[in-house]
């Protein structure tokens, strides 16, 4: 039996995780019993009602009645499907033990059935009992030399459920080192060895290996991973040098580019950019990722240029490329070609996100109602999906001043999910613009309770404190606590030069203030910059700071109340 083929058993161990859903539906009794050899003193009837017994107790959470049912039945009957369909009720209830008991019977009844032999390997893995595998496995190796190669590839693959990780390195060890000379094997030492945590052996392994196939694209890459690990300069170096020794080694550069861009060495990144394009100017697998990292390089000319081409190409995910045409037609101020996007994203991890944007874009447009019935209509598969979706609800209503009713939704949702951790913080922001400030210090206490380490919370409630103008050095506490979880973010800053301020710190509030502005120039963050001028007596330049806001953000509630304050 050839290794690939054992790979598949591990599917057939978890095959069962669908029979509590609809057990009858895969593998009807009649079908199942078709052929069946039943001693002389069974009747059909009886065979047919011990199935059905069986299959109804699946699908009512009786899994003992269930098992035993069909164990019972492939015990008398020692038909081939009822035995398969036994051994994989048994590896569903996780009793092992009886699905290799009747495992053991199915070889004795189907020796040369691989569905068999794939079972038993399988169960040998999730019951522990590496010991007895391992010779099976060495069999194979041994005598599949046509397969040697893609077997050894395949150990961990078969190993992969197994929770000993260092146990599994010492078996690949094993089984393995008979083909020193084989870059296959090196390579399955290498995976074995990282997944046990032995990264400085599996490097070892995975050099080896490149020393036996030099232009070995995997094996650079797991190479470079854990590179990456300390240094990804190291990383940037290595792939840097397979590149240039192999310049059609298309993987290897896409992984270059990315950890090129993460380090923002982007001119660098943009010529293999270039490269990757020109080589593989069709290709969907090249054109996304190089879409992606050109978004991410903030280059939305060319982003949008590799997205439009995948509309003509086999790509799958139409509605992923939608959703990013979508978010740069609304960076780049064309709501309406945004709006177009949005509404195509129809499945995906995107959809509940895009029809949230969506409906942003109509409230902007003065069409509330139209955004309230475009949430209303969308369909949410969890309870995730459906908490995201009135929280998008929530928002609408916000934009459009309708505070009270958002603040009533959130808090009917969070009364059905009170520990909600995503609800308790929007419906604390919420409280605190219905002026309920009691209400949003006791349920942003209650997240923290649940995640101590919630950087939004710890700063909401720190900023709601230096609003206040009280408990001054409890609120510096927090957003300090969320500045170190989450440093430069332009918000917690502008938090933090907003207590300073209140204490009287007014150079340091600036210059706060003004670290926060040149990361995000956010409208709200330049009313504390003037506000903080204003009271330096730098009345020019502060009114210099809130006029420029205004031309780019007339509608900003904050920054309208600051400037009617100072100036009128």
């Amino acid at each position: 039996m050839s290794i690939k083929l054992i790979v598949a058993a591990l599917a057939f161990a978890f095959a069962g995780t669908t029979l509590a859903a609809d057990p009858v539906a895969k593998q009807p009794p009649n079908k199942a019993l078709a052929g069946t050899r039943t001693p002389g003193e069974d009747t059909i009837g009886r065979t047919v009602f011990q199935a059905l017994v069986g299959d109804i107790a699946l699908q009512r959470g009786e899994i003992e009645l269930g098992v035993s049912a069909w164990a019972d039945l492939a015990r008398r009957t020692r038909d081939p499907k009822v035995l398969g369909r036994a051994t994989e009720v048994a590896a569903f209830a996780r009793q092992y033990d009886l699905a290799l008991e009747l495992n053991k019977l199915w070889l004795e009844v189907e020796p040369d059935s691989a569905k068999a032999q794939q079972a038993q390997s399988s169960l040998m893995v999730l019951s522990n009992r590496l010991d007895e595998l391992a010779p099976q496995l060495a069999v194979v190796l041994e005598q599949d030399k046509a397969n040697l190669a893609p077997n050894l590839m395949h150990l961990n693959r078969i190993l992969a459920r197994h929770g000993d990780k260092v146990a599994v390195q010492r078996l690949v060890d094993r089984l393995a080192a008979p083909y020193d000379s084989i870059p296959e094997a090196h390579f399955a030492m290498g995976q074995a060895a990282a997944n046990a945590g032995d990264f400085m052996r599996a490097q070892s392994e995975f050099e080896k290996s490149l020393i036996l196939r030099p232009d070995w694209e995997a094996a650079a890459l797991s190479r470079a991973h854990l590179q990456a690990r300390q240094s990804n300069q190291s990383a940037i170096a290595s792939l840097s040098e397979f590149t240039e020794r192999y310049p059609s080694a298309r993987d290897a550069r896409l992984a270059l580019a990315r950890l090129l861009i993460n380090e923002k060495q982007y001119s660098e990144a943009r010529k293999h950019f270039d490269r990757l394009i020109k080589d593989n100017p069709d290709n969907p697998e090249v054109i996304y990722p190089v879409a992606m990292l050109a978004l991410q390089q903030g280059d939305a000319s060319t982003g949008r240029n590799q997205l439009e081409k995948l509309f003509k190409s086999d790509f799958p995910d139409k509605s992923t490329v939608h959703f990013f045409l979508a978010q740069i037609d609304e960076d780049q101020k064309k709501p309406e070609a945004a709006l177009e996007h949005y509404r195509q994203v129809t499945v995906g991890d995107q959809y509940i996100t895009a029809r949230s944007r969506a409906a942003q874009i109509l409230v902007k447009q003065g069409k509330t109602e139209e955004a309230r019935e475009l949430i209303r209509s969308t369909q949410a598969a969890t309870t995730t999906e459906k908490t995201q979706l009135i929280m998008a609800e929530a928002q609408l209503l916000r934009e459009s001043g309708q505070h009270a009713e958002a603040y009533a939704m959130l808090d009917k949702a969070l009364a059905q999910q009170p520990d909600n951790p995503e609800l308790l913080y929007e419906t604390a922001l919420s409280a605190e613009r219905q002026g309920k400030p009691e209400v949003l210090e006791a349920l942003l206490k209650r997240l923290l309770e649940l995640k101590p380490d919630h950087a939004h919370a710890l700063n909401a409630l720190g900023y709601s404190l230096a609003d206040r103008n009280v408990r001054l050095n409890e609120a510096s506490a927090l957003i300090t606590r969320a500045l170190v979880l989450t440093p430069d973010d332009p918000f917690i800053l502008d938090s933090l030069g907003w207590v300073l301020f209140r204490q009287g710190k007014l150079p340091e509030a600036l210059s706060t203030l003004e670290r926060a502005h040149q990361i995000k120039p956010d409208p709200e963050i330049a009313a504390h910059i003037g506000e903080v001028l204003w009271v330096l007596n730098r009345k020019d330049d502060a009114r210099r700071v809130l006029s420029d806001a205004a031309k780019k953000n007339p509608e900003n509630e904050v920054l309208a109340s600051t400037i009617k304050k100072l100036l009128h």
